[in-house]
Parts: C-alpha cells; sequence; structure tokens
C-alpha cells in the first residue's frame, strides 16, 4: 500500500494472508505497524521509493518539513527496518538513506480487530493517510496533466464502476485485478526508456449502503 507526496509503491496494500508475499515486500506486524503509523514517516518511506536514496536535508526541501524533523523520523524508520544507510553514497558526515524494501503488506482485517487499541488506532492512521495521499496525486495530476505529451493524456484514467456482488465474488474480483496490475512487472522498462513514466494505479473498492 504500495508515493505519498508520493508511494505505498509501492506501496502499503491491505492483502489476504493467502497471498504469496515477493521477498521485497515487507509484511506488517503491530509492532512494526506502530513503527510506520505517522503521517510524516510514511510520507518519507514513500518518497524514498518514489525518488530513490535521499539525504534528511534533501528529504526535508521535497516535503516541506525540517531537517531535523526528517531526521528524527528516518531514525525511527531505521529502528523499525523500513529504511537503511546507502553507504555508497555517504561522503564524511553526510548521510543517505534508501528504502529497505520495494513495498508493504498488511492485513488490514486482523489488525483492525486487535485487542490494542494502539493498534487499531495505528491501521486507522495507516489507512487514512493512504486513502488521503491517493488524493494528493490524483489532485496533482489533474493540475499538471495539459503538461505531458499527448499519448499520456490518452493513457490516464478516472473511472467507477458498480456491480452488485457477494463478499466472495468481490474477493475474487480484486484479487484478480492485482494479478493483472502485477503481471506488468514483466513489462516494467528502465529510466532511458523514452516517454516512460512512473506510472501509478490506485484501486479502490469498498461496498456501499443501497440508503
Amino acid at each position: 500500500m504500495h508515493a505519498y507526496a508520493a508511494a505505498m509503491a509501492e506501496n502499503e496494500k491491505p492483502t489476504p494472508d493467502d497471498v504469496p508475499t515477493p521477498d521485497d515486500v515487507r509484511v506488517l506486524d503491530a509492532r512494526s505497524l506502530r513503527g510506520l503509523a505517522h503521517p510524516l514517516r510514511m510520507r518519507l518511506l514513500a518518497a524514498l521509493r518514489a525518488y530513490g536514496p535521499a539525504t534528511a536535508s534533501q528529504l526535508a526541501d521535497r516535503l516541506g518539513e525540517s531537517s531535523g524533523a526528517t531526521s528524527y523520523h528516518l531514525r525511527q524508520l531505521a529502528a523499525h527496518g523500513f529504511v537503511k544507510d546507502d553507504p555508497e553514497r555517504g561522503k564524511g558526515r553526510e548521510r543517505w538513506w534508501k528504502s529497505a524494501q520495494r513495498g508493504t503488506r498488511v492485513n488490514s482485517e486482523d489488525l483492525l480487530r486487535d485487542a490494542d487499541p494502539s493498534v487499531r488506532g495505528a491501521m486507522n492512521t495507516l489507512l487514512y493517510e493512504h486513502a488521503t495521499s491517493h488524493g494528493q496525486e490524483m489532485s496533482t495530476w489533474l493540475g499538471t496533466w495539459h503538461d505531458w505529451p499527448e499519448e499520456w493524456r490518452r493513457a490516464w484514467d478516472i473511472s467507477d464502476f458498480a456491480i452488485r456482488l457477494t463478499p466472495e465474488l468481490a474477493a475474487e474480483l480484486r484479487d484478480k485485478l492485482h494479478e493483472v496490475i502485477e503481471s506488468y512487472r514483466e513489462n516494467e522498462v528502465g529510466q532511458d526508456v523514452e516517454n516512460s513514466a512512473r506510472f501509478r494505479v490506485h484501486l479502490h473498492a469498498f461496498p456501499r449502503d443501497d440508503d
């Protein structure tokens, strides 16, 4: 679930227990969830995943925060294993950070039912911040789409669908959509490919009361 100003890219993604987890995707438990569920930490991790290694000062400039705040929360992320040093880039006292995993997975149902209210609160924070980031990303696209080449202006989408399903069919639909999206990782191109861009897919799927 799976870039906040950027990406839960890879992103922090609620996922059923029986879905295989790639080696480069972190599965959250109660402790790591509490370590991540802070708005700035989530934005820092998303920025590192979306834009690559950076220093606390660079991240502060990107996110409009103080370097003291970004430095502190990067250390907290490191303590929980979400980020790590990038020694190939660091020189002298300059400390570079990079994401330790490509993405994050969480079983939201289990954690929302946890007996510890702090765990349930952290899960709510994670989900609401994730939803907020999606809205911010869409707003950014709508404000800048006219600056993109015509091919990209024809390739984007904003759609919604309503289908009456059972919970079992809804879960089947969700899993098939995930499979289709993941299958395109085999066709991912490098940054040197002309007219390529990081393509964000937001999937929101939920039941709605008829009233």
